[in-house]
């Protein structure tokens, strides 16, 4: 047993919405001891490229706080430098949810999304695209105010989570101790119907087999799916409000 959970079973999930005053869009996720505070805004105007096609754009920031760790990471802003790490999981999240908004429908507007880590055990890139789809729809809603859309300008849900081989055995949302002693790991983008965003997947030795890819992606489908739930019970809560 993990710290009371089998191997199929996910870190306890918590998705509060609407958590920042000013925000167009909000939530704060806590998946175990992973929190990530997300917030989502929304602007006139999409990038020089995208000017006069009528299609909207989706980015991203990502950062870890200073105390998110048990040693302090400085701010990136003061290193004068994004590193490698993180330009590559804003980019992963700017993908994640690109595949879900309908960009073409919101106009020349652009969503810009920040997933600031406030403490980090592992799953961060994750949990950060699962609490900011919470944060995104809750800007649709507005959108879809705004333009008098009949729905929200969503084509679905996504969410993310990892799985590994650690100890020779498949297992679901690994936390920092045993993403550090993985085997295996893999990050895995599934949409609400259980289609494929982006698989990540990296042997830190010797080389899996393709039996093992598919028995972390039932894990990931499933746990998908468990935090797919989470998600609708937030944006039920969004659509009350």
């Amino acid at each position: 047993m993990r710290n009371g959970r089998t191997h199929d079973q996910l870190r306890p999930v918590t998705i509060t919405p609407a958590v920042a005053k000013f925000a167009a869009g909000s939530a704060r996720i806590e998946l175990g001891d992973t929190h990530v505070f997300c917030t989502a805004s929304l602007s006139d105007g999409v990038p020089g490229w995208l000017r006069g096609s009528g299609r909207g754009w989706l980015t991203a920031e990502y950062s870890m706080l200073p105390g998110a760790t048990p040693t302090r990471t400085a701010r990136e802003a003061v290193r004068g430098k994004q590193s490698g790490r993180t330009m590559e999981i804003q980019r992963l999240i700017g993908r994640s949810l690109r595949s879900v908004v309908d960009l073409g429908i919101i106009g020349e507007r652009t969503i810009a999304v920040d997933c600031d880590v406030l403490q980090a055990d592992g799953g961060t890139r994750t949990a950060s695209i699962t609490g900011a789809y919470v944060a995104v729809y809750q800007v649709a809603l507005k959108l879809k105010e705004l333009l008098g859309l009949r729905e929200v300008p969503l084509f679905d849900s996504v969410a993310a989570v990892s799985a590994g081989i650690v100890e020779g055995e498949a297992r679901l949302d690994l936390d920092y101790e045993e993403d550090s002693a993985a085997e295996v790991d893999l990050n895995a983008v599934i949409t609400g119907d259980g289609r494929l965003v982006e698989v990540q997947s990296t042997a830190e030795g010797e080389p899996f087999s393709r039996q093992a890819l598919e028995q972390m992606l039932d894990l990931a489908a499933a746990g998908a799916a468990t935090l797919a739930s989470a998600q609708a019970a937030a944006c039920a809560v969004l659509e009350q409000a």
